[in-house]
């Protein structure tokens, strides 16, 4: 009695089922999801640490939380969007000002152990605008820029369907946008990240009587005169750093993501307008603001797939 079929009678193996693996690493986040190869969140989870005070060693823990749920899917691979300054090439984040121990961090070497998957890392706001071209509003268009607001702050600009920034490259939080401006965490004064991010938003308001840990949505919605105040001033600083990108660039569309989705309608109106009263092009698409709805932001997670993707 024959036992065991042919290898011709064996019933085929159902195909592996593709997934891709993105990481988005900032100071006090490690958020980590797999993704279908169409772009759609499967399944996401996120750790953290503290900024100021992290080792290596904490940053290890924290991405081992975070990617601990890959073992669970096949992946063709992951892709991680950085802060700071990094090295694609060596695998490598430079330099975060605002957390110290991800100075020279091997992030792909360490997340490879992790997780036997191979690793890519480039800088969050190149991975930004490839998100939004491959997945996102920026789909069909050449040319654009993706901003990212909040705690993190930074632009990146496709144009003519390149991204305009070298590998590992800048998110403009470090243009100068007042010369005598604060002093910014990287030593220079008046840095743009100085005047349009969360940790600026919640000083103005505490230092105009709101309240200490005031959220831009709080301050949209209390109905106050003086939180308006707040509040359209906090879109002229952000507005300031993408006027200079618009006089270079004319991206035509800005996306905006992150903090300003909780500005609503009324922030993206200040914006867009002090962009068009500010710049003026014959001929040139009038620049046009979009602000991202999701209640879970991912940009940064889809162009850490895309990032996969393009390597393939």
């Amino acid at each position: 009695m024959r036992l065991v079929p042919d290898a011709a009678e064996q019933p085929a193996s159902p195909p592996a089922v593709r997934r891709l693996g993105a990481v988005e690493l900032v100071p006090g986040r490690v958020r980590a999801a797999v993704l279908s190869m169409a772009g759609r969140v499967l399944d996401r989870t996120e750790s953290s640490y503290d900024a100021a005070t992290a080792t290596p060693a904490d940053i290890d823990r924290a991405l081992a939380a975070a990617a601990g749920f890959f073992s669970a899917h096949e992946l063709q691979g992951i892709g991680v969007a950085a802060a700071g300054l990094v090295d694609p090439l060596a695998g490598l984040i430079l330099e975060v000002n605002d957390v110290p121990a991800l100075h020279g961090y091997p992030v792909t070497e360490r997340l490879g152990a992790l997780t036997g998957t191979g690793v890519r890392v480039e800088h969050r706001a190149r991975l930004q605008v490839l998100g939004d071209r491959w997945f996102g509003a920026g789909r069909g268009r050449r040319t654009f820029a993706s901003v990212s607001t909040g705690e993190v702050l930074g632009v990146g600009v496709l144009y003519d369907g390149e991204v305009m920034a070298p590998p590992g490259g800048r998110s403009g939080a470090h243009m100068t946008v007042s010369a005598s401006g604060e002093r910014c965490t990287c030593g220079n004064r008046g840095c743009w990240k100085t005047l349009a991010t969360t940790g600026w938003l919640r000083a103005r308001a505490r230092a105009a009587g709101l309240g200490d840990a005031v959220s831009l949505e709080a301050l949209v919605n209390s109905g106050d005169a003086l939180a308006d105040r707040v509040v359209e001033e906090y879109a002229h600083n952000l507005a300031l750093g993408l006027v200079n990108v618009q006089q270079l660039f004319a991206p035509g569309l800005f996306i905006l993501h992150g903090e300003a989705r909780e500005g609503g309608e009324r922030l993206r109106t200040v914006v867009e307008e002090r962009l068009r009263d500010a710049v003026a092009f014959v001929g040139a698409e009038q620049p046009r603001v979009l602000v991202g709805t999701a209640a879970v932001d991912d940009v940064a997670l889809l162009g850490g797939a895309g990032l996969v993707l393009s390597h393939l």
